[in-house]
Parts: C-alpha cells; structure tokens; sequence
C-alpha cells in the first residue's frame, strides 16, 4: 500500500471518530443544563478545553457563552476540529482512497458531510440542536460499523482501526482532565450530589454510564469511574481497550518496532497506575504524560508509515 493511502485512511477514520466525540460533548452538555439544580449552571468551556482549541476560540470569537461555543464547535470554518470541519476533512481523504474503502462507506460519508452541511443552522438553535447532534453520532457510528462489518481486514482496515483508537484514547484523556475539574465552579464541588452528576457527566460524554452500572457499581464514584475508563479492557472506550486495539493492529503491519514499543510502554504505564490513588494534581500530571505518550506513538506510526512532511523551501 501506497504510504499516502495508508495516511488518507488513517486520518479519515480519526476525522470520523472526532466529529463523533464532539456532538456527543455538545449533546450531553446541553442534557446537563436541564438536570442541573436551578441557579447553577455548568460552564460551556470546558468543551472547547477538551478539544484543545482554545486559542482558535478566543482568536474569532469574544464571550465564552453558549451560543458561541455551541457554534465554534459545530460548524466555525475557522475552527479544524468543528463537526462539519472534520466531517469535511474525512470525506476528502475518504474520496483520495476510495478504491480501497467499501463503497457504501463513501457513500454514508458524503451523505452525513451534506446533512451536516445543509442542517447546520437548525444545529445551532436549541429547539433543533439534539436532532442535529443525534443524526451526527449515530452517522458516524454508522460508517464505523461499515468499516468493521464489511471492509476487508487487510492493511487498509489496519490503518482504519489504528487512527481511530488512537482519536478515542486521546479523547477519552481529554474528557477526563477537564471534566473531573471545570464542569461546576470550585465551591460547589463539596456537594455530593454535584460530584456524583459530575462522573455520570463524565461517563456519559464516553457512552458508558449503562456499562458501569452493568459491570461495575450502582453508586457511581470517583475512584470507580477513573478504573473503569482507564483499565477496563471490555470497555471500547476506555484507554486500556484502545491501546491493546492499536497493539493488535500494528501486529499485523511491518516495520512497527518503534511503534510497538511506544504501545507497549503506554499499556504498562496504564496498568501500574492506581487510578482511585490519585488525587487530582496527581492525575492531571498522569493524563499530561499519557497525551504525550499518544502523541509520540502517533509519530512513530507516521515516521514508518506516511510520507515525511513537506518542507517548504523560503526564497533568499
């Protein structure tokens, strides 16, 4: 396989994964407002700090409320990781390598990118915005069930599985950071109440609140949300899951060395840690080293994989 198609497919599955995580961010975030006690509101920033946008934000848009981040973080053309912005990296890179892709998938891929597209605006008001945000988690979710149902398992279906568990361990880490901090101010955190619908927040932003009350407690509690989204291994979501996935997928390609020993050291590190021990300093310090170690297994998979970026030469 040609390295380019190899990096189209990689980025396309990620692209698809992102705009998923982003209209369930959005999606729960409005369902929060509505559970929360009257007079406290949870802030809508946080969502432009978990995808890590917040310089773009503040350079186009001026009050962090919930109309402009809601649209920042839907359909902003000034922002890379909007919806529609990702929806329309992926069909492009899903267009350059079509060949190689199950049909019906670019077909569902450009009929979500058009909805998203052509509904955009109903997205953005509140009476039409969980439709909108639906239609795009369950499209997306459609592709990949595409991918996995039909789609030969040869090296294209590698690259598929590997970029988009690698987007979902990221988003997994990202959603924890923040959401374990910044959904309600400081001084209201002491209620537990709030704590306890902070976690559900946080379980639900990853689909997995049925799960752990299934698996692991009725009561929902600190300690046992972070081990479950970190640790458990049947969870698709969870980290531990995501990483063991891109293990096996490099197993399956060549030249993954380097690559196989950044997974290997990032699943280790994930099951020597005791998540309930970790007070709140301590944990952000361990997801600020588990992204760096995402990042650099990305760019060892580019660095074998993709072609080297290109270098624009300056004239004298």
């Amino acid at each position: 396989m040609l390295s380019r198609v190899a990096e189209n497919i990689y980025w396309l599955a990620r692209y698809v994964e992102r705009a998923e995580n982003t209209a369930r961010l959005i999606r729960v975030n409005s369902h929060l407002v509505l559970d929360t006690p009257r007079g406290i509101t949870p802030g809508w920033l946080p969502l432009v700090e978990i995808t890590g946008l917040h310089n773009a934000f503040y350079a186009v848009e001026r009050e962090p409320n919930e109309r402009n981040i809601v649209r920042f973080l839907i359909g902003d053309p000034n922002n890379p990781g909007s919806i529609l912005c990702s929806l329309a990296a992926a069909r492009e890179n899903c267009r350059t390598v079509r060949e190689v892709l199950p049909r019906t998938a670019w077909e569902a891929l450009n009929e979500l990118y058009l909805f998203a597209k052509e509904n955009i605006a109903s997205g953005l008001t509140k009476g039409g915005r969980d439709d909108f945000l639906e239609h795009i988690v369950t499209g997306s979710q459609g592709i990949t069930g595409l991918f996995g149902s039909v789609m030969y398992r040869d090296v294209a279906w590698q690259f598929s599985r590997v970029g988009r568990n690698l987007e979902r361990a990221d988003m997994t880490t990202r959603i924890i950071d923040v959401r374990s901090t910044d959904l309600f101010p400081d001084d209201l955190l002491e209620s537990r109440s709030l704590d306890t619908l902070q976690w559900i927040s946080v379980l639900r932003s990853l689909s997995g609140y049925q799960a752990y009350r299934r698996h692991v407690a009725i009561r929902v509690g600190r300690g046992d949300v972070l081990n479950f989204l970190f640790h458990d291994a049947a969870f698709p979501r969870s980290v531990m899951h995501c990483v063991h996935a891109v293990e096996e997928s490099l197993g399956e390609l060549e030249n993954t060395d380097a690559a196989m020993r950044s997974a290997r050291a990032l699943a280790r590190k994930l099951k020597t840690t005791k998540m309930a021990e970790l007070d709140q300093v301590s944990l952000h310090e361990f997801i600020d080293e588990l992204q760096i170690a995402i990042m650099k297994l990305h760019g060892d998979i580019a660095k074998a994989y993709f072609p080297p970026p290109v270098v624009l030469e300056q004239s004298a």
